[in-house]
């Protein structure tokens, strides 16, 4: 058994602890990737592009996620890390919406503001995430990853839910004094409940860690480091592929739905919950199968990943044949279908990134967590836009709307079976790897 693996012993509730605290992140980020990008675009006549651009620099600015990682490593707790950023984080929140406000005044200026609020956004997230996905890798037991994993991202769709819901009853009717005062009351609440909810949680995991030499390295020499490691560099092509195959549907299957099957603008929006229906039953499939399969009959995260990426290439098929059918497909089972498996994937993958990070102990975890943070970042800020642009530039030079969203949605299949070979082909090009840590 791994050093990291003697440690962990935090428990339910210590784990649950944890996942009110990524609750929190995505009621924060929620307000400013979805509200403000709405409040922007209709009630201030902003143009779409504005929201759109300030979303995409808040993924750039997670690519500081390595180095928050590498600091969260040099010190005994990461617990500060996390409250410092989630601090960060809702002060960009407030600072955001604040903006919005002095837009109306003077746009370079607002601009000006918008860029820094969003500048906090994702140095905040890539601060507080990165360490909180650290202590997950370090103190839960490995048995436990795959629903500690499910537990922490079904809360953070909870989080996430019940913000918009709270915003959007309190803000009608609108005014941007309204505005401003529910953003910062749900960003003070969210920074609150995580403060509370990491208080402790490290010490009932497990001892403090000393500060280790390894944890001294500059982050330029351990990032070269790590890049050294095959089975890191493999796992990280992984997180990059199959990331982006997630993100490139997010912008493109509403409208598909309202274009091939004329669905109005009502139904369209549905799609979206039923596709959260199916991730939400993934998760909890591969949190509650998960530790009892690999107990009983030696399953590894890497099957279930593996499955994940193959179910989510054949559900994508199956929209590229629903784009050349039409109506009369079965469109919102396999909506559903393709969040099952999205879910199922990327549980599965945060488990095996659990269980990689914390394999060659604490001193390093961080660092791990941030690079395949930074991968994710980046697949998500490219994703949503290639896949848009895809759209526009097949449908200007195929002419043909159902050709343009079949080899759109097989381009996207083909990305998750290669994302599927990549996690299979990284731990057999690494050599041999113990059981806790394959993927």
């Amino acid at each position: 058994m791994t050093r990291a693996a003697s440690q962990a012993g935090l428990g339910w509730v210590g784990i649950v602890r944890l996942g009110l605290v990524q609750s929190a992140i995505g009621a924060i980020v929620m307000l400013a990737t979805s509200l403000l990008n709405r409040v922007m675009v209709v009630e201030y006549a902003l143009p779409a592009a504005l929201p759109a651009g300030l979303v995409a620099w808040h993924y750039a600015v997670q690519l500081s996620r390595p180095l928050w990682g590498h600091r969260s490593d040099s010190g005994r707790r990461r617990t500060p890390w996390v409250i410092g950023g989630m601090a960060v984080l809702a002060c960009g929140a407030m600072l955001a919406v604040a903006a919005v406000g002095v837009v109306a005044q003077s746009a370079a200026m607002g601009i000006a503001v918008a860029v820094l609020g969003f500048s906090l956004i994702g140095a905040g997230v890539g601060a507080a995430g990165t360490s909180l996905l650290a202590v997950l890798a370090t103190r839960v037991a490995p048995e436990r990853r795959a629903a500690a994993a499910a537990i922490t991202w079904i809360m953070m769709v909870v989080g996430i839910v019940v913000s918009a819901g709270v915003a959007g009853k309190l803000i009608d009717p609108f005014s941007f004094a309204r505005l401003q005062l529910v953003v910062d009351g749900i960003a003070s609440a969210a920074f609150l409940l995580a403060t509370v909810a990491i208080w402790g949680v490290e010490a009932a995991g497990g001892t403090p860690r000393p500060a280790t030499p390894a944890a001294r390295v500059p982050l330029r020499p351990a990032l070269v480091a790590l890049w050294a490691d095959r089975r890191a560099r493999g796992f990280t092509g992984f997180v990059f592929l199959s990331m982006l195959a997630y993100a490139m549907q997010d912008l493109i299957l509403e409208p598909f739905t309202g274009l091939r099957f004329g669905m109005t603008p009502s139904q369209s929006t549905q799609v979206s919950g039923i596709q959260h229906g199916g991730v939400l039953l993934g998760m909890i499939v591969v949190g509650l199968a998960g530790g009892a399969f690999d107990a009983r009959r030696g399953t590894t995260l890497q099957r279930w990943i593996v499955g994940g990426c193959i179910g989510s290439a054949l559900a994508l098929a199956g929209l590229a044949l629903a784009a050349r059918v039409g109506p009369g497909w079965p469109i919102l089972a396999n909506i559903f279908a393709l969040g099952f498996a999205n879910g199922v994937f990327a549980v599965a993958a945060i488990g095996a990134m659990m269980a990689l990070a914390g394999a060659d102990g604490e001193a390093q975890a961080g660092l791990r967590m941030g690079v395949w943070g930074a991968a994710q970042a980046i697949a998500f800020g490219l994703g949503g836009l290639i896949g848009a642009v895809a759209v526009d530039v097949g449908r200007a030079t195929l002419g043909s709307l159902p050709e343009t969203f079949m080899l759109v949605f097989g381009a996207e299949a083909l990305l998750f079976l290669i994302a599927a070979a990549v996690s299979i082909d990284a731990p057999r090009r690494a050599g041999a790897i113990g059981r806790e840590v394959t993927i």
